[in-house]
């Protein structure tokens, strides 16, 4: 139901996040906590969508094998799941510093709250952009206990308009289910093929940020060969779809979007360790 391999979405951006903030490597236990809290609560996140979203996922054939309408899991066992996952983010971000656990309630309603998102509006793939894009400012605020630079923000910017891309880019697969059952989501409200393009606009502007964000950290040549790699992936997965054809989504979306966090940890990471 988590699916933990997704991680690598919001999990990288985190560690740069944390790296960048102690200028090499954070202390053991800044580590583990931040990891525990990401965990905790992308769990939370995942576990609670399900939950409200469950007579959706039964309706919609894309969607109705999930593990709550099968049968699978029980919602029993999935709310049990979700306060679970609380407990384990909130105890995290308590061993963590002050900061992050006054913070914490603003973090859990940013990735709890995305799941209503669709009923009300179109834009709801900027809000779960908001709620990946919190992970490398939460992470410097992790290590350093404040927010005094605008490195960690311009990480959450690219962060935030590389997931609405590749989230319109998914969206478009449940274009029809969205229009029937009455959910809101640029697919929905533009179709598909002017919503390759809105994806494309969201990923430039966040290669446009990504590239800012390099010239700002002056982190030299092995960033900048991180820069130009997302650049490539970007280019490439929107070849890889077309809006008569989405057969290849999988490839597009899991494949291409998990390097892309990837590579930027180990290059813009790596370079604070080569300075």
């Amino acid at each position: 139901m988590i699916k933990f391999e997704h991680t690598l979405f919001a999990l990288p951006f985190a560690f740069l996040g944390a790296i960048l903030a102690a200028n090499g490597l954070p202390a053991w236990d800044k580590i583990l906590w931040i990891t525990l809290a990401m965990v905790g609560a992308r769990s939370a996140a995942m576990t609670f969508n399900r939950i409200i979203d469950r007579k959706f996922d039964a309706a919609n054939p894309r969607t109705a094998n999930r593990e709550i309408p099968s049968g699978k899991l029980s919602v029993g066992f999935a709310w049990s799941f979700l306060i679970a996952s609380i407990i384990l983010f909130e105890a995290a971000a308590y061993s963590l510093n002050r900061l992050t656990l006054v913070l914490s309630p603003i973090a859990l309603l940013s990735v709890l709250g995305y799941s209503y998102a669709k009923r009300f509006t179109s834009f709801a793939h900027l809000i779960l952009g908001w709620a990946l894009a919190i992970s490398p400012t939460a992470a410097w605020i992790a290590v350093r206990g404040t927010l005094d630079s605008e490195f960690p923000i311009l990480l959450s910017l690219v962060v935030m308009m590389w997931t609405a891309g590749f989230d319109v880019m998914y969206a478009c697969q449940d274009f029809e289910y969205d229009r029937q059952a009455g959910l809101s989501s640029i697919p929905a409200k533009f179709g598909i093929a002017r919503s390759l393009w809105i994806a494309r606009m969201f990923h430039f502007q966040a290669f446009v940020v990504l590239l800012l964000f390099y010239f700002v950290t002056e982190l030299g040549w092995l960033a900048l060969a991180g820069v130009g790699a997302v650049g490539v992936l970007l280019v490439y997965q929107h070849t890889l779809v077309k809006a008569n054809d989405l057969s290849r989504m999988n490839a597009a979306f899991f494949t291409t979007n998990a390097f892309v966090s990837v590579i930027l940890l180990a290059t813009f990471g790596g370079s604070v360790f080569l300075q």
